[in-house]
Order: structure tokens, then C-alpha cells, then sequence
């Protein structure tokens, strides 16, 4: 008995088992039960079995939104991350498209196919000069042009008719034109090439809005259309392009112009032939013209006395010109501009001192002068302003310099680079003594010169020799 009773775990002792440990020793049909309940419910048909929101995770909230607070949502999202935003769905791409307001047409097909307009409904600047040729896509070979680019084929050959022969015919641009008006009615600036009159006659009667044009290979008839277009405010006309394409501008166009287009603020005119009559009808008629930009221009000598007439100028720039007005005529019938500030002349001839000195006399009103890279400018050819900016002016002498500016009175800003002739060697204590006194000065005559206003007169910079002596 004693022994029975020391031993506790014998079988004759043995306890019954438990529901509870019958339960957690045997878990797999449990977890069958747990994980097929779910399912059940998931698939059953029964409406009130199932869940309120089911997979809410994976729904799109943006779909609670409103088009139009989305869309300003996305405004407001910096510029480089609107594009990949296009990328999340069909409904974004929309929105984003709707975002779009400048844009550079490459493929012409699109234009006339009406899918530009159906993906960006609201665009205000459009650019058709690359769309506007012939060009393979997959070509590695680009010619560029600072007016144009394109791309080529390998076996292309350069010439001056090779632009003309790839541009698309003049029927198709009035086509894609017409198109582009129809589309955007809201069009406020367009460039494009090799169009007629009636394209752009189209364009103008549509686009109520339209303010800036730029068109190239442009004539005086096709100045027909442009002249309809009444709230047109920047004007570029690109006609003669030397080794890409050919065509004329004469005071006809201009004139027919200078009528329509009343309300110019900006005027350039490159390779355009004229003459005085041409630029004076432009500033009879265009009272609101306040810069004129002529660029390698072809114009007949005496034009320069034309610019007289335009009396709210307050800048011109000559740009590229081989020649500026070989015979201006006599002081007395130049006149001059009132109201002229400006003056900027980049990549001129300037090697004819009596059409440099009637520009000046054209000019006598200006208070900024800008001269970079020109050719021909010596020390005789300035006038006193209170901005001066010499760049590239090679003949030019730190005397010459020195004759002219110290009588201007009035200077304040002086930048003179690469400039070879100018020596700081050669400045004198009367040049020095000016450089303190000016409010703003830029000197790299040379890749050698660092001249600070603050140093000038004090004698450092020249090896110590001043302040370092031998005793």
C-alpha cells in the first residue's frame, strides 16, 4: 500500500484526458476551419454577409475628387514632376494634358489627325517650325541652325535649296493651320514656316488673342494675312537665311504691315529688304513700337532717317548686319529718336565711320550702348552715355578709351572684355581716378586682367614695386 501510494504517476492513478488538451494538441483542423471561414464569406452570395467596403486598400481615393480640385492639385506640383504624374492612369494623363499650355510640334500627323487637340485642349503657345520638314526619326544626324534644327539622313546633301526642298508644301502648312485654329482658339503665340496668306488669314480670324508670331520664309504677300491680325503685339519676321532658304521683303510688305498691325510693341525683321520708306511707314502707324530689331538686313542706303519717325522707340539693336547705311545722307535730314534709351549693336560692320557716325546722330539720345563683337570700332565712334559694355572690340585702345569717356559726365557703368588693346599698363591716374567714382565696373580687357574699382590707384598689383624697396 505504502508503495502504491508513493507512486503517483502509475497507471492505476492515470487521469482521464481533457476536452482542453484534446483541443491544443491537435491544431490542424482548427486552422483549416479559421482560415476557410474568410473565404466562405468572401464568396458567399449573400449580400448582408458581406463586407460594407471590401478591399479598401486597393481603391483609388483620388476617384472622391472632383476634376477640377484634382487639377489643382496638380498645378501647384512642381514642373519636372507633372510629366511622370501622366503616367498613373488615363485620368491623369487627361488632367495633365489639360495642364499644357506651350508645346513643340515634331510629328505633323499629329496636328492634322486632331489627336493634338484632344490631348491638350488648352494650349496657348505652339511651335511648328521642326514640324514643318521632312525629317526621319530615328536619324542620329542633327542640323541645327540659330533660327531652326532639324534631322537628317545620311545621305543628304548640304546646299542652299536643301531646307526649301524638305519643307512641307504650302497646301499642308494652310491645312495644319487651319486646323490649329479650329483646335485652339485661345492661341496667343505661333511660330511657323513656309505658310501663305490664307493660313495665316485663318489663324487671324479665329485666334482673336493671338500676340506673338514668329514666322520664317515669309514674303509680302503672305504679310497679307498677318496684317488681320489686329491684337498682335511681337512680331518676327525671318525672310533671307543665307544657305538655308530665300524669299523678299520689300517696303510693299512693310508697308502693308506697318497698316494692319497697329499695335506693335516688339519688331525684328531678318534678312528684309527696304528701304527709308518702308521703316517710315512702320513708324507712322506703329505708335506703340518701342524695339526695333533688324538683323543682317538688305535694306537700300538712306534708311537710317526713317528711324526718326518712330517716336516711342526706346531700343534698337542691329544684329549680324555686314553693313550699317553705306550712304546715310546729310546730317540735317537724319533726325533723331526722342525717345530712344538703347542701343545695341552685336556681330556689325562698323567699319564705315560716316554710317557709324550718322547712327550716332540717329542715336544722340541713348543712354546704354552694348557693343559685342563687332568689327571696325575705333576711338572716334562714341558718344556720352551713362552705360557703356565693350566686348570683343580688338582695335580699340586704352588711349582711345580714355579720350572719349572722360568727357562723359554722366557715366556709371562700364564693362570692357576682351578688349586686346586695352592695357591696364596703360591707365592713367585721370582713368584710375574715374574707376573709383563709378557705381558699377566689369574690367577683363584680356584672360589676365582682374581689376578691381576698389584697388585702382592704390598701386597694388604691380609686383610690390611700390611698397617693397631695396634698402
Amino acid at each position: 500500500m505504502s508503495a502504491l501510494k508513493e507512486n503517483v504517476d502509475s497507471p492505476l492513478k492515470k487521469k482521464k484526458p481533457r476536452w482542453s488538451d484534446v483541443w491544443l494538441r491537435n491544431t490542424k483542423p482548427l486552422k483549416h476551419v479559421v482560415f476557410t471561414m474568410p473565404l466562405q464569406s468572401l464568396s458567399s452570395k449573400d449580400p448582408k454577409s458581406q463586407a460594407l467596403i471590401p478591399n479598401f486598400a486597393n481603391i483609388d481615393r483620388t476617384l472622391l475628387l472632383s476634376d477640377e480640385l484634382l487639377l489643382d492639385i496638380l498645378s501647384r506640383l512642381p514642373r519636372p514632376q507633372r510629366n511622370p504624374n501622366s503616367l498613373v492612369c488615363k485620368r491623369w494623363l487627361n488632367l495633365q494634358g489639360r495642364l499644357v499650355r506651350s508645346l513643340k510640334i515634331l510629328d505633323w500627323d499629329f496636328l492634322e489627325s486632331g489627336r493634338l487637340f484632344t490631348r491638350f485642349p488648352n494650349l496657348t503657345h505652339v511651335d511648328l517650325l521642326n514640324g514643318c520638314f521632312f525629317s526621319p526619326r530615328d536619324s542620329g544626324i542633327l542640323l541645327t541652325h540659330r533660327l531652326v534644327s532639324m534631322r537628317m539622313s545620311s545621305g543628304f546633301c548640304p546646299n542652299c535649296k536643301f531646307l526649301q526642298e524638305n519643307m512641307l508644301p504650302v497646301e499642308v502648312v494652310d491645312k495644319g493651320l487651319q486646323a490649329l485654329a479650329s483646335g485652339c482658339p485661345n492661341l496667343r503665340r505661333l511660330m511657323v514656316i513656309n505658310a501663305s496668306e490664307f493660313g495665316l488669314l485663318t489663324v487671324a480670324e479665329e485666334c482673336l488673342t493671338l500676340q506673338e508670331l514668329e514666322l520664317h520664309k515669309c514674303n509680302d504677300n503672305v504679310l497679307r494675312g498677318i496684317a488681320a491680325c489686329a491684337n498682335l503685339q511681337i512680331l518676327k519676321l525671318v525672310a533671307n537665311v543665307d544657305g538655308l532658304y530665300t524669299s523678299i521683303v520689300t517696303d510693299i510688305g512693310l508697308t502693308i504691315l506697318a497698316q494692319g498691325c497697329k499695335r506693335l510693341v516688339k519688331l525684328e525683321l531678318n534678312g528684309c529688304e527696304g528701304s527709308f520708306d518702308g521703316i517710315k511707314a512702320i513708324g507712322q502707324c506703329c505708335l506703340m513700337l518701342e524695339e526695333l530689331t533688324i538683323c543682317d538686313h538688305k535694306m537700300d542706303d538712306g534708311w537710317l532717317a526713317g528711324l526718326s519717325y518712330c517716336e516711342n522707340l526706346k531700343t534698337l539693336k542691329l544684329l549680324s548686319c555686314k553693313r550699317i547705311d553705306w550712304s546715310p545722307g546729310r546730317d540735317e535730314y537724319l533726325g533723331f529718336c526722342r525717345a530712344l534709351e538703347r542701343l545695341h549693336l552685336q556681330k556689325c560692320q562698323l567699319r564705315s565711320k560716316k554710317s557709324v557716325g550718322a547712327l550716332f546722330r540717329v542715336c544722340e539720345t541713348v543712354r546704354e550702348i552694348v557693343i559685342q563683337d563687332c568689327w571696325g570700332l575705333d576711338n572716334d565712334m562714341f558718344r556720352r552715355v551713362k552705360l557703356l559694355s565693350l566686348e570683343g572690340c580688338s582695335l580699340l585702345t586704352t588711349e582711345g578709351l580714355e579720350a572719349v569717356i572722360l568727357s562723359w559726365h554722366d557715366l556709371e557703368s562700364l564693362t570692357v572684355v576682351s578688349c586686346e588693346n586695352v592695357k591696364e599698363s596703360d591707365i592713367t591716374p585721370a582713368l584710375a581716378t574715374l574707376f573709383a567714382i563709378l557705381k558699377e565696373l566689369r574690367w577683363r580687357p584680356d584672360a589676365k586682367s582682374l581689376l578691381v574699382s576698389s584697388l585702382v590707384g592704390t598701386g597694388m598689383g604691380k609686383r610690390g614695386g611700390r611698397f617693397f624697396k631695396r634698402t
